[in-house]
């Protein structure tokens, strides 16, 4: 909610870019209510401002949510534990009817969630400068002088985050093949075939799961493996979904109440990542399809 008014031109102009500026810092923190928060942060560092001395008020505002993102990214880098529970992005839940063509093209462009995961592996400078330049065309010396950094150093920066991004980042849904991968690991799980699941899982897979107690994350294909089996239970009642395009599965209980939620990334065949939410506070915020 605003703290501005609107009777205040400056408070105004603010709210000309306010849009744009959380569009920026969730694309830098990867969480809309992060985002908020720097969005206000802003405002209020304008509210102390002489805006006398600002002569661009969009590069400056550009500016002050690029350094305070860069400072929010850089706590987390020290504090890996800390907010990462907020960092899930909101996930759109729907039915997935199979693997239509026409649907294939529409959710290739849906690549939000798919390019957030490859930002979370760059550092901090790498991101700020691929996403103000790249996503969102600010000239690099202003990045420079964001970073610290000279121009020509901010150029390398974006440039190796952009090689990081084109080599990892694919569409999120590729029809068919990765139903049928995500498909196989459910299979694989409720039969307890290990072997299976090593088959379909990258050697360094990534577990997130999102429980009311907090996030457990765990590395590597064996110990996910291992997880499935103990956990094959939970997949064994629901209906495939879509996960902001992503193939997944969503299961309920007896009474209708939600179970989880997963959502799985596919690569070359094989599951990258798997996102699962089982936190009844968050599962019951998703608009979530009807038990089939």
């Amino acid at each position: 909610m605003s703290d501005t008014s609107p009777a205040d031109p400056v408070a105004e102009a603010f709210e000309v870019q306010r849009d744009r500026l959380r569009a920026v810092a969730y694309r830098m923190l990867g969480s809309h209510a992060d985002a908020e928060d720097v969005v206000q942060e802003a405002w209020l560092r304008l509210s102390r401002q002489d805006t006398e001395t600002i002569h661009n008020l969009a590069g400056w505002l550009t500016t002050v949510v690029g350094r305070i993102s860069l400072d929010v990214l850089r706590s987390r880098q020290a504090h890996p534990e800390a907010s990462y529970d907020d960092r899930l992005p909101e996930l759109v839940v729907t039915v997935d009817d199979g693997p239509a063509p026409e649907d294939d093209v529409a959710l290739a462009d849906s690549v939000g969630l798919a390019l957030l995961v490859v930002l979370e592996s760059l550092r901090p400078s790498e991101r700020l400068a691929f996403v103000l330049h790249d996503l969102f065309a600010v000239p690099f010396d202003e990045i420079g002088r964001i970073l610290g950094k000279s121009t020509d150093a901010t150029k390398m920066l974006a440039s190796r985050a952009r090689r990081k991004v084109q080599a990892t980042e694919r569409p999120p849904v590729v029809g068919r093949e990765q139903r049928e991968v995500a498909q196989a690991f459910l299979n694989a799980a409720r039969h307890g075939d290990f072997e299976e699941l090593l088959r379909v899982l990258d050697p360094e897979v990534r577990l997130t799961v999102h429980t009311s107690d907090g996030v457990v994350v765990t590395l590597g294909a064996t110990k996910v493996a291992a997880g499935a089996q103990l956990s094959a239970g939970a997949a064994a009642r629901g209906q495939a979904v879509l996960v902001n395009g992503l193939p997944g599965f969503a299961s309920w209980r007896e009474d209708g109440t939600p179970l989880s939620v997963i959502a799985f990334t596919v690569v070359d065949g094989r599951i990258t990542g798997i996102t699962v939410v089982t936190d009844p506070a968050r599962l019951a915020s998703m608009d979530l399809p009807d038990p089939a």
